[in-house]
């Protein structure tokens, strides 16, 4: 299902493509998405035959960028959203995506966070991670440093996937 994602994000991109380090902002820009994170970025480097070093280098800053934000921010964005009449559906969507997996990582605290974003599973990642860490009032700076060592566990396991199994089936 993510490979098509990818598939679909990247032909949106494709115009980028064309100009210098083109491809490389489309992983960026794929890494900083949730959902797709650098799990989406690695897969697009794979499929648009870019360097693995630099893909990793690109995707773990793309990855990386937004969890300070979240971390500080969302717990604003979500009670303003909740507010809004046309955005509160979205707000309740958040709020029932961190119910599901919120228990996880109130059993586990840090290391549970660190798994919860390591291990590259669907609805899994920094993003989500960040926004339960927030709405269970973690540390700020642990949540971060959990969210971290979650991302480079998942590029880790994304390397492998992406330049090794994905590199050589396309």
């Amino acid at each position: 299902m993510v490979d098509q994602i990818v598939h679909s994000v990247v032909d949106v991109f494709s115009g980028l493509q064309n100009i210098p380090f083109g491809k490389e902002l489309v992983v960026f820009i794929i890494s900083l998405m949730p959902i797709l994170e650098l799990r989406g970025g690695l897969i697009a480097a794979a499929l648009l035959d870019l360097n693995p070093v630099s893909s990793y280098i690109i995707s773990i800053i793309g990855n990386v960028l937004p969890v300070p934000f979240i971390l500080l921010l969302i717990n604003y964005i979500l009670k303003w959203m909740r507010g809004s009449k046309h955005l509160k559906g979205i707000a309740n969507w958040l709020d029932s995506k961190v119910e599901k997996h919120k228990t996880q990582i109130e059993k586990y605290g840090f290391w549970g966070l660190v798994l919860f974003v390591g291990i590259p599973l669907p609805g899994t990642g920094a993003w989500t991670g960040c926004l339960i860490a927030s709405v269970l009032e973690m540390n700020r700076k642990k949540a971060f440093l959990a969210a971290l060592l979650g991302i480079f566990m998942a590029s880790i396991i994304m390397m492998i996937v992406s330049f090794g199994i994905i590199g050589n089936i396309f």
